[in-house]
């Protein structure tokens, strides 16, 4: 996966395709909190590129917002190492499931203790997630019960009102009861509305892309669907709902 720093200028072309750059950007001390524990946690792979050219891989060693400090494993032996400090400043790029995670190192400063060596940095105070489209999914809240209104594709007088069992931003999958007429694979439907929430609302074409069954007591089966030419504010929605819905999830984690 590609782990170089995103520049200013694409994230200023991604802010005016997708309404702003506060789709991409955390801030809030318990979003900061929960995203460099699960970094440190999972012993996640990081780089930290300079802006005179040198890199460096970590790891997250240690967390204190309280102090101000961000704490960095890295081997003192890498011959980088000096360089970048000596730049004072560096982007951190690394994946965290399929986003992708940047943010600044400011204040650089080696911390020798015995055999060990950490690599400091100022506390950051944002952390900028660039989701890739494709690929993550989530699934809706407990308490929501976002779903597919639709016409069967063949039988038209019937309205069908299904639930949504995980959004991403390229598709679907809806459940699909065994009371109701199969749908084949392939079939394009159109005028699909998509409510997720009570803010969230997305017009849209659905192609079914495949079938699964989920388990004997589900009573129906699992339509995978591919979005097809939703509309450009119903994309923005969806994406802050996707956004959104991550980060309720990592601050239930917490609890």
């Amino acid at each position: 996966m590609e782990t170089l720093p995103i520049p200013l200028e694409t994230l200023d072309d991604l802010a005016a395709a997708r309404g702003g750059l506060t789709d991409f950007r955390l801030t809030s001390e318990a979003e900061l909190a929960a995203v460099f524990k699960q970094l440190r946690d999972a012993n996640v792979a990081l780089h930290l590129h300079a802006s005179n050219g040198h890199a460096v891989a970590v790891t997250v060693w240690a967390t204190d917002a309280a102090r101000g400090i961000l704490s960095f494993n890295t081997e003192a032996a890498t011959p980088q190492l000096q360089a970048l400090v000596d730049c004072d400043e560096a982007v951190v790029v690394g994946y965290l499931d399929s986003v992708k995670l940047q943010f600044d190192a400011t204040q650089l400063v080696l911390v020798h203790s015995g055999n060990a060596t950490a690599l400091n940095c100022a506390y950051p105070r944002e952390v900028f997630r660039f989701q890739r489209r494709s690929a993550f999914r989530v699934r809706p809240l407990m308490r929501s019960a976002p779903t597919a209104r639709l016409r069967h594709p063949m039988i038209r007088d019937m309205l069908l009102k299904l639930r949504i069992l995980d959004m991403s931003i390229g598709g679907c999958a809806l459940f699909l009861p065994d009371n109701v007429p199969g749908i084949s694979p392939g079939v394009l439907m159109n005028d699909v509305q998509i409510d997720l929430d009570a803010d969230t609302r997305v017009h849209t074409g659905l192609r079914m892309q495949h079938v699964t069954s989920i388990n004997p007591n589900a009573k129906g089966v699992r339509l995978g669907c591919e979005l097809v030419n939703p509309t450009g504010d119903g994309l923005r929605a969806l994406q802050r709902y996707i956004d959104q819905t991550q980060k309720r999830r990592r601050l239930m984690a917490l609890d």
